[in-house]
């Protein structure tokens, strides 16, 4: 039996309520790890709470930087989209934080981490399968898997213990937050026929009322630029969830697949997340080759999923960033986004309407049907006949396709 174990502490019910009831009900010591990955808040305050409620020690970690270079280009570079909707939003943070986990059980001696998943969540999935690749000697406890309380009683539990969290029974949503975006559950959201309500919103509160253009530059696969002023990619990325979120853009409301096997409606909001995934996928489609850009685009959404299901710390997933670093060598240049207010205060519009690229592999004398066509028309009559040559093979021995006559 663990010792001292390293909780993933978010301030949050479920691990207050955790750091608490591993020391009573295991007899446990807890370090409490609060690991910043953009989401805000008081994090004087969120380590004074795990004090308060019975940690031995509690750490803040600063990981923006960390998430924004090292997770968020790799998403970008792969132009996640989890079933083709869903940029990720927790998944990306997980592995931070399992990085920091890890650290820290080492630091301060602990024989085991812990975290506060339920069981029917990815959640638990990411923690423990990412532990597991990188210290398979630690002990994993997920005190919410076997406490058996609601949300419900762990309120009452908090009350009771003088445990200081700003959960209530009448705040009904779940709200998980980073860098990359928002994600929202519980409530009226879990009835998939109910639509999202408003004040679940934040990021994307439609507030501005003209029209504007943002230009996105990228060097290598990676956002480098907002109208022409470099900036890092963690400010890049919270800029632009401010601009594009002004116009309603950037929501996402899905009934995904699990990782355990359940279908979930979920609601996220990412901004930033989505309109650097249309813009990076745009400048590809300037400045890649086409095969490695068709390859490319069958291997996206395994990556997603790897990502998603919790490996990434994996075999494969490493194999996946090698192949996409590769792609993204020519991938310089700049997306020019046009942002479109929405009908009486609804939604608006993201979309690319120009880029350019000093790579870029669009040749205009050869598209041009003007008088500086430069391609060779007569070229193509060979090429077409060599191509369809197994078809015509085909058609003369075989028959061709039953019923092609019109009836």
């Amino acid at each position: 039996m663990a010792k001292r174990v390293v909780l993933a502490y978010s301030g949050g019910l479920d691990t207050s309520v955790a750091v608490k009831w591993l020391g009573e009900e295991l007899g446990v010591e807890v370090v409490a790890l609060a690991v910043d990955v953009g989401q805000g808040g008081d994090f004087d305050a969120i380590r004074r709470r795990a004090l308060d409620a019975g940690a031995v020690e509690s750490v803040v970690v600063d990981a923006v930087t960390e998430m924004a270079d090292d997770f968020v280009v790799s998403a970008i570079a792969a132009n996640v989209r989890y079933e083709g909707k869903y940029p990720l939003v927790s998944a990306l943070s997980r592995p931070v934080i399992v990085r920091h986990l890890v650290a820290a059980a080492r630091r301060f001696g602990a024989d085991a981490v812990a975290h506060g998943c339920t069981g029917k969540g990815n959640d638990q999935v990411r923690f423990e399968v990412g532990t597991r690749a990188l210290a398979p000697d630690l002990e994993i406890l997920a005190p919410a898997r076997v406490w058996g309380m609601t949300r419900a009683d762990c309120i009452d539990y908090a009350a009771k213990h003088a445990i200081a969290v700003e959960a209530t029974k009448e705040k009904v949503y779940s709200i998980d937050e980073n860098l990359w975006g928002r994600a929202i559950e519980c409530g009226q959201i879990e009835d998939p026929w109910v639509a999202p309500p408003e004040d679940a919103y934040t990021l994307t509160r439609p507030t501005a009322t003209q029209a504007r253009e943002l230009t996105i530059g990228f060097e290598a696969g990676v956002p480098m630029s907002v109208d022409g002023r470099a900036l890092d990619v963690a400010e890049l990325v919270a800029e632009l969830n401010v601009a594009v979120g002004a116009y309603g853009f950037g929501r996402v409301d899905m009934v995904e697949n699990r990782r355990v096997g359940i279908k979930s409606r979920e609601t996220y909001e990412c901004p930033a997340a989505l309109a650097l995934v249309l813009a990076h996928a745009d400048l590809e489609d300037l400045t890649l080759e086409r095969d490695l850009a068709h390859e490319k685009a069958r291997l996206e959404p395994r990556w997603a999923e790897l990502v998603y299901d919790g490996l990434w710390f994996s075999p494969l997933k490493e194999a996946l960033d090698a192949f996409f670093a590769e792609s993204q060598k020519h991938v310089t240049g700049e997306v020019r986004l046009s942002l479109v207010p929405g009908a009486g205060g609804g939604p608006g519009s993201c979309l690319v309407s120009g880029r350019r690229s000093p790579l870029s592999l669009y040749d205009h004398d050869l598209a041009t049907y003007d008088a500086g066509d430069s391609f060779q028309h007569g070229d193509a009559e060979g090429f077409v006949r060599l191509w369809g040559l197994p078809v015509a093979t085909w058609a003369a021995r075989q028959g061709g396709r039953q019923g092609a006559s019109p009836s």
